[in-house]
């Protein structure tokens, strides 16, 4: 069984009940969940953390997605700063912090698909990466 990094943007949709992406978001997560593990890392955790009053609470939310807790290589550390020092070079809106590229290093370093609807950056950062994405 293959795995599948599930992007906090994903979760959040299905969290909120995104009016415009919640319906794809759920759908997707429940397609991959038929042939592959979900799972999620610290970094992911910690973007939906904000969302919730207690640790307790968000653990609930996620317990009934099935979704594995997987450790960030050390590896991933190196490629997610090498791509985000490219990233701050380059041309154009400097909005997205380091820990969104360690997750993008983190399915390259595992060899993970990430579920995810930031195509943009993880193509251009990560073209190594499999991508379920609109």
């Amino acid at each position: 069984m293959s795995m599948v990094l599930v992007d906090a943007n994903v979760l959040i949709d299905i969290f909120t009940d995104d009016p415009q992406w919640r319906a794809w978001s759920e759908e997707q997560l429940l397609i991959a969940a038929v042939t592959d593990e979900l799972a999620i890392n610290p970094i992911i955790y910690a973007e939906l953390a904000p969302a919730y009053r207690t640790q307790a609470t968000l653990d609930r939310a996620l317990r009934d997605l099935d979704l594995k807790r997987l450790s960030l290589p050390y590896e991933a550390g190196f490629i997610a700063a090498q791509a985000f020092m490219a990233y701050r070079r380059s041309d154009g809106i400097k909005r997205s912090p380091l820990p969104d590229f360690y997750i993008g290093a983190h399915a390259q370093v595992d060899g993970l698909r990430l579920l995810t609807r930031d195509t943009v950056r993880y193509q251009t950062y990560f073209p190594k990466v499999t991508l379920i994405a609109p």
